[in-house]
């Protein structure tokens, strides 16, 4: 299928052919018919991605804040590398849509094949031929509404949602400052609301629209103060509500609002719009000014846009899904009227033409621009990526400094030919580009959730072939060995399944989220006969390796004091999620697990967890702490751990500090040695009181090593670089952690009748 998207790395828009996204659990599969172009929005996405690297920073100074602090932690080599994944990435663009129901998800039964439905969301909504949206992104489409009408749902949201948020009544008076797309639309919806209505804006053409459409006064900025209505502004008589819907660097919206607004009246922000509140008008007359968050309730909850957690209808009466129904009733009704916003159409595949429009290529003027799309769209889920492939492999070498990431030819028999599942920011930023420099390595297909990043990280790594499928890289007869790198909560049914397709496996940590799940993987491997590898990359740090070979030889336990500056999580992320991530012990805490185990050279035998702090500094009465505590209660944790060996560690992991503190500190004491490593750049090794300090140019926490690791020994088809009862014990320990965190107790790790382990 063709999908638009933003390519930050050539600054141009792009119509590419990608794979078509399957359908999943709690939504349904879309054919689009229309999709509309925001003019605003877009515009400056548009524009953010035609600049340069220095352009954007100025654009968003907040993210170099943070590139440069994590170049003090982790060095320029990981920072570059973040950044050119980030770029290669691109972004899909659209968000607004409709078309016809192709498939049905498991939890999304309200929709039926064949149905019309209009469609919102960036990613989900996107300008391509098919999308998956979830259920509370998408509602049925009115008999009297047409496609092209219905494409603008998502706006129509936002513009609805405004009004709500001004809270204005029958009768009262309302301006709308800004007479683009949204202003239009939110000043049709305040008519029909029984509202009057002054439209202002710098564009005579949208002014006089606005009166087309019915509004009671309209004008342009210069010519406001012959307004009558400024006249009543004057007397403190002015509008009710002033619902700004400007996109503008200038504050003049702002001090116009100001100006305008009547003793106590309300402000709603809703266009990109400088705010600077001039004291003057706003404090004298005792404003209200509220910001209108995008289409309603929801919004930016992954609960209810994603896993389609629905709100109470008596508390929430308006979420974002029955703003955009209520919306789509209004057109219907004839109240609103979207047509006369249409300024262009282009077909899908004329698209580039529209976005030179937007970009002001043109001289034409443009509101809302509609693309539409052919009746037969492809809904095949592979796209072959071959052709950069076939142009190295044709030319040899020469070419191998020119391309981004060529195909290499191996040349020896030993050849590893790998899958990767999940494609996301650490795939691309640190997994992929240390794979491609090890020789003897053939990239054949890549699976990724969405269409977009498949493409662009098949592309960018030389894969021959790219799908939103896990099932078609799977069967992949030509693989022989998989990576995945997904979410935590798909982990183990994918590793078990590629197990039982004979083929060697490299999974990101977690190795799975339950011991249910532990014990498939282990009956799995049993059977299997292939080498089975988890992403605790730690042990193979140059610091790791020095570490063990500081203290081998020597008799004696170790105690281990790690100290993680964790940083904290918002509520809302997927890590915390009970359902994905399932927490920051199971999904971070063991990577340091891991480390302590390979140290000590012993298993762990038992565990006790402490949480300090965990609800935040908020109210514990309060329901809102009930939510926090049971997201962060894996924050700030103190982890003791007893070993077989007599050796004892302690893990702090906290979110409590400052940022500007180095993220990871080991020491290790023992034996009549110490050694110490800070964030794997820096390591210190005392003994007889000498001291040997040790400095890396960038931070290395053996990302590479263990992926070396890894392909050794399938080609050699010889011992895994972990061993899975290390593997199933560090698993295990998380588990454990997080029973001794509930019940506030010690706990042995494995139940005494298995003597230490499996």
């Amino acid at each position: 299928m063709r999908q638009l998207l933003q390519d930050f790395r050539s600054r141009e828009v792009r119509l590419e052919e990608v794979p078509a996204p399957c359908c999943r659990a709690g939504g349904v599969l879309v054919r689009s018919a229309a999709s509309l172009i925001s003019s605003g929005t877009e515009r400056s996405t548009v524009a953010l991605g035609t600049k340069s690297l220095v352009g954007m920073g100025l654009e968003r100074p907040d993210l170099v804040q943070k590139l440069f602090r994590r170049v003090r932690t982790a060095g320029i080599a990981d920072v570059v590398a973040a950044v050119r994944a980030k770029l290669d990435a691109g972004v899909a663009l659209g968000y607004s849509s409709a078309g016809e129901v192709l498939e049905v998800g498991a939890g999304a039964e309200e929709f039926a094949v064949g149905e019309r439905v209009a469609s919102a969301g960036a990613d989900y909504a996107s300008h391509a031929e098919v999308n998956w949206v979830p259920r509370n992104l998408c509602v049925r489409i009115p008999g009297g509404v047409d496609f092209e009408a219905a494409a603008s749902v998502a706006v129509g949201g936002i513009a609805l949602h405004a009004v709500r948020v001004a809270d204005v009544k029958v009768g009262e008076r309302v301006a709308v400052v800004g007479l683009g797309l949204v202003g239009l639309l939110a000043a049709q919806v305040l008519k029909a609301a029984g509202c009057w209505v002054w439209g202002i804006d710098l564009d005579p053409d949208r002014v006089r629209l606005g009166r087309d459409l019915g509004l009671d006064f309209a004008c342009e900025s210069r010519e406001c103060r012959e307004s009558p209505w400024y006249a009543s502004s004057e007397r403190g008589e002015g509008p009710d509500a002033v619902i700004v819907t400007a996109a503008t660097r200038s504050a003049e919206p702002i001090e116009l609002a100001g100006r305008l607004a009547r003793d106590r009246g309300i402000v709603v922000v809703v266009g990109d719009v400088r705010v600077d509140i001039p004291r003057e008008f706003y404090y004298k007359k005792e404003l209200q000014v509220r910001y209108s968050r995008s289409y309603g309730p929801g919004r930016y909850d992954a609960g209810y846009e994603e896993r389609g957690i629905d709100y109470p209808y008596g508390f929430v009466r308006w979420t974002e899904k029955r703003n955009m129904e209520a919306f789509l009733a209004l057109v219907e009704a004839g109240k609103v009227r979207v047509s006369p916003l249409v300024t262009h159409r282009f077909a899908i595949s004329d698209v580039l033409n529209a976005y030179d429009l937007l970009s002001g290529k043109g001289r034409e003027k443009c509101l809302a621009i509609l693309i539409t799309y052919p009746g037969a769209a492809s809904v095949s889920r592979r796209v072959t990526v071959a052709a950069v492939c076939e142009i190295f492999n044709l030319f040899g070498a020469p070419f191998q400094g020119r391309l981004r990431a060529p195909l290499r030819r191996a040349t020896s028999s030993a050849r590893v030919r790998i899958g990767w599942i999940g494609a996301g920011s650490f795939s691309q930023a640190k997994l992929l580009p240390a794979l491609r420099k090890i020789s003897g390595v053939e990239f054949g297909g890549l699976a990724n959730s969405t269409g977009v990043s498949a493409k662009r990280a098949a592309g960018s790594f030389g894969f021959r072939y790219c799908s939103t499928d896990a099932a078609e890289i799977l069967s992949d007869q030509s693989l022989d060995s998989i990576f995945i790198a997904t979410r935590h909560h798909l982990h183990a049914p994918l590793v078990v399944s590629a197990l039982k397709q004979g083929k060697h496996v490299f999974v990101e940590k977690p190795l799975c989220v339950s011991e249910g799940e532990l014990d498939q993987i282990a009956e799995a491997y049993a059977g299997a006969g292939r080498i089975l590898a988890v992403g605790f990359n730690r042990r193979f740090s140059p610091f790791a390796r020095q570490c063990k070979e500081f203290f081998e030889g020597l008799s004696g336990p170790l105690s281990i004091l790690y100290r993680i500056n964790a940083g904290r999580l918002p509520a809302a992320h997927w890590t915390h999620d009970p359902e994905q991530g399932h927490g920051r012990v199971i999904g971070e805490v063991c990577h340091f697990v891991d480390l302590l185990q390979y140290l000590t050279g012993s298993l762990p035998s038992e565990v006790r967890a402490l949480a300090v702090d965990a609800s935040g500094g908020v109210d514990p009465s309060s329901t809102l702490a009930s939510t926090l505590q049971g997201a962060r209660a894996e924050d700030n944790i103190h982890i003791a751990i007893g070993f077989a060996d007599g050796s004892r560690g302690e893990i702090l992991y906290l979110s409590s500090g400052d940022a500007s503190v180095p993220k990871e500190r080991v020491e290790v004491f023992g034996r009549g040695r110490t050694a110490v490593c800070e964030d794997f750049r820096k390591s210190w090794f005392y003994w007889s009181n000498r001291c040997r300090a040790r400095r890396l140019f960038g931070q290395d926490k053996g990302h590479r090593a263990e992926l070396e690791a890894f392909v050794q020994a399938v080609k050699r088809n010889g011992e895994p670089p972990i061993s899975f009862e290390s593997l199933y014990a560090t698993t295990l320990t998380t588990f454990r952690i997080r029973e001794s965190l509930a019940r506030g107790a010690e706990l042995p790790v494995f139940p005494p009748e298995e003597n230490g382990g499996k």
